[in-house]
């Protein structure tokens, strides 16, 4: 009998504890899993949309996707995982230039978006135009900057270029470094 009761005794003071501790653990995996699932899941997901960003009534631009995802919290964003393209307008509401890319993330509180994966900046006007594989626009200050490569597309030139400043229309632009070809005229002396 007395054999028994050790075994009990030692049951009950070391298992039994490891026991409760294992239980009152299980609840606080699942907290943390329900708190990894929300802040990794977006509060809203739709299919091709269309946003108008506008200002004092004024069309700015037309943002459409074929998927957007809204993440709320402390920094709200929107995402954007399968590409977007984005109508630029000037003043009197004609498409002045377009931004596309394989991937977008936009910042909501900021205004700033942040552009992936073939990125393309087009002047509708001048048919200038960039390609890089990253970007970002900021609404506020209507610019547009990459720090990474990129190769700038115009009637008479193309260059390569490392870094980049520009305005959204893409009518003027300030870089790093530069490499290309240009046609030069020759002068007639």
């Amino acid at each position: 009998m007395v054999h028994k009761e050790k075994v009990l005794l030692i049951f009950i003071f070391l298992f039994l504890p490891a026991v409760i501790l294992l239980s009152g653990c299980s609840d606080d995996l699942k907290t943390v899993d329900i708190y990894i699932h929300e802040k990794t899941s977006p509060s809203m997901s739709a299919k091709d949309i269309e946003v108008t960003f506008s200002d004092s009534g004024r069309i700015q631009a037309k943002l459409f996707s074929p998927l957007i995802n809204r993440y709320g919290g402390k920094e709200p964003y929107m995402e954007f995982p399968k590409g977007f393209r984005v109508f630029i307008y000037d003043s009197a509401v004609h498409v002045e230039s377009t931004i596309t890319g394989n991937y977008g993330k936009r910042l909501e509180a900021s205004r700033i978006m942040e552009a992936k994966g073939n990125v393309i900046v087009r002047n509708e006007i001048t048919k200038k135009q960039m390609n890089t594989e990253e970007l970002t626009w900021d609404e506020n200050k209507r610019m547009i900057y990459s720090n990474v490569k990129v190769k700038i597309t115009t009637a008479d030139k193309v260059l390569f270029v490392e870094g980049l400043e520009s305005n959204e229309s893409f009518t003027w632009y300030k870089f790093r470094r530069v490499t290309g070809e240009m046609m030069v005229k020759k002068d007639s002396i």
